[in-house]
């Protein structure tokens, strides 16, 4: 493993002042690594996603540090370092691509790339310029990926990334998490077992709220993950 980036000492989240979804979550990520989180639903793995995000209000924890620095997740430094693509997002409906594009650039201070690589190996050529609200699922999808690979933030938080993909743009998405390990560091949830063995470093399985399972490099088997589920739907 390499440095460790971000550290969460007993996270605690919940909706409406009483139901908990996350209890004593404790959790590290590292420099250069794919994290594949599995679990349930209602596992907490979304409400996890939020927390990261700046979206989700109702949670304590016991500290929190970014780059061994304490951090506030809506803090803006920590902001300028992540960006995440949610499994439904219909923000900034009326931006078209390209204009969305642009305007997250502008608010992370870089420069606007060339994003035809993107582009192509997503299948999203001669959607650049049609508004985000008038995309299928899939390409809406599609949009909010390639600014994410493109932007190549610190920290890359992607909450069920397959759903809406087709096969050639899941091929290509994998290669990309892949990539992304060069500059940063990824977090992604998924229900899909494949994407988890195919891309991860470090599988975590998640139940009633806290990490029940770890498993490491060639410790992770789609065998096994199954039989943690298994577990944990019985349990």
């Amino acid at each position: 493993m390499g440095e460790p980036v971000l550290a969460i000492k007993n996270l605690c989240a919940w909706y409406g002042g009483e139901k908990r979804v996350l209890c004593d979550f404790s959790f590290t990520l590292y420099d250069h690594e794919a994290v594949g989180m599995i679990g349930l639903n209602g596992a907490g793995k979304t409400t996890f996603m939020k927390i990261l995000s700046g979206l989700h209000q109702d949670f304590s924890h016991q500290g929190v540090t970014f780059g061994g620095e304490p951090v506030n997740f809506q803090g803006e430094e920590f902001k300028l370092c992540r960006y995440t693509v949610f499994a439904e997002d219909n923000s900034f409906s009326y931006f078209t691509f390209r204009e969305y594009l642009s305007y997250v650039f502008l608010a992370y201070g870089k420069e606007l790339p060339d994003v035809w690589e993107l582009l192509e190996g997503f299948h999203f050529q001669g959607y650049e310029d049609v508004l985000l609200k008038d995309l299928s699922m899939g390409n809406r999808k599609k949009a909010f990926l390639i600014t994410a690979f493109a932007l190549k933030p610190k920290l890359l938080f992607l909450d069920e990334p397959v759903n809406g993909l087709d096969f050639e743009s899941t091929e290509y998405l994998y290669r990309q998490i892949a990539g992304c390990k060069e500059y940063g560091t990824v977090l992604f949830s998924s229900h899909i077992m494949e994407s988890i063995t195919l891309t991860s470093d470090r599988v975590i399985v998640l139940e009633n709220g806290t990490i029940r399972r770890t498993f490491e490099d060639a410790q992770i088997c789609a065998a096994d993950i199954r039989e943690a589920l298994r577990y944990e739907h019985v349990i």
